[in-house]
């Protein structure tokens, strides 16, 4: 493995403020975020990245290669939870697991944002529809983890713990905050065209490289997240050895996977990294949320922990490198 590549991405900023904050929280620092800022961040990461991919979108239009990444994206966060859920069910309950999985098998918006910071980094250039590709990802694993659970559930009061409303599920799948932004965005982009793309280029990002806003709004959001993620490692106590192994090799294998979809159907190497993180990252935001509405049983300092004080950790620092380097191992791009 290149280690160059480790460095080079450890050395970006945005990664090293996300160090700092975890170094706050073990330093016990009285630095604080108010709650209020990294929310507003989120929102304008969500919205920078979903209109500069609309905008590429309206650039390229919709052909074959588009159309087979976008089904494949559907495809891949159809099967990560499916497959995850049988590995848990080795050690876990049905609901632990069905959570668990859902939370592996949706993505992670953050991660995808610092994977395209590290691309910028490196110049290697990515396509803007896997913006869609992104958005398609993140609501099948909720509606497949609650469908694994009403089918192998067997305990007396499991019909009484699954009775919920599909129409709240949909909701919560398809029209969360985060979900809509980026929808909505990526939309505007699509249809606003060339012009009023320019005028918004300075604040939503694009051109040959990330802009000083854009750029400077992801340093202080992972600053915030690095003080989140310390917190939550006393958690990890809780997950024992097998989720602790399963929140890093589990990633690694989805990526591989993604990878070789990537070959199959000849994707960049940019736009194959992307789809590797997309694949390899996890939930800690919409699928938690879903699942502690649906599935009470299931506990959420594990799926919450694993996702954020692990495996997001582990794909912004080492991931996104090694997943590079596995790209370029495979010839794709060449």
């Amino acid at each position: 493995m290149n280690a160059s590549l480790i460095l080079s991405n450890i050395l970006n900023p945005p990664v090293l403020f996300f160090f700092l904050g975890m170094l706050a929280i073990f330093c016990r620092t009285d630095l604080e975020i108010p709650q209020p800022i990294p929310k507003l961040f989120s929102l304008y990461l969500l919205l920078s990245i979903g209109f500069k991919g609309g905008h590429e979108l309206h650039e390229s239009g919709i052909n074959p290669q588009i159309a087979m990444t976008l089904i494949a994206a559907i495809v891949m966060a159809c099967a990560v939870p499916v497959y995850s859920f049988f590995v848990l069910r080795l050690k876990l309950d049905v609901y632990n697991a069905a959570a668990i999985a859902a939370t592996y098998g949706s993505i992670s918006a953050v991660t995808f944002i610092t994977a395209n910071a590290f691309l910028e980094s490196q110049k290697i250039p990515a396509d803007g529809y896997m913006v869609a590709a992104l958005a398609l990802m993140e609501s099948p694993a909720i509606i497949l983890g609650i469908i694994l659970v009403r089918m192998f559930a067997k305990s007396e009061d499991s019909e009484d713990s699954t009775e919920f409303s599909w129409v709240e599920v949909l909701r919560e799948a398809f029209l969360n905050g985060s979900i809509f932004l980026l929808v909505g965005s990526l939309l505007i982009g699509v249809l606003t065209g060339a012009d009023y793309w320019h005028k918004l280029e300075p604040f939503t990002g694009g051109g040959k490289g990330v802009p000083g806003v854009f750029y400077g709004v992801l340093s202080f959001f992972l600053l915030d997240m690095g003080m989140v993620a310390a917190r939550r490692i006393r958690d990890l106590s809780k997950t024992g050895s097998f989720l602790i192994s399963f929140s890093i090799f589990m990633p690694v294998a989805n990526a591989i996977i993604g990878i070789l979809i990537a070959k199959i159907l000849g994707m960049s190497q940019g736009n194959a990294l992307l789809f590797a993180v997309l694949s390899a990252s996890a939930s800690y935001i919409a699928v938690p949320a879903a699942m502690r509405m649906t599935v009470p049983e299931a506990n959420p300092s594990l799926y919450v922990s694993m996702a954020l004080a692990l495996t997001f950790p582990f794909n912004i620092i080492v991931g996104i490198p090694l997943y590079m380097n596995i790209v370029k191992a495979m010839g794709i791009g060449i």
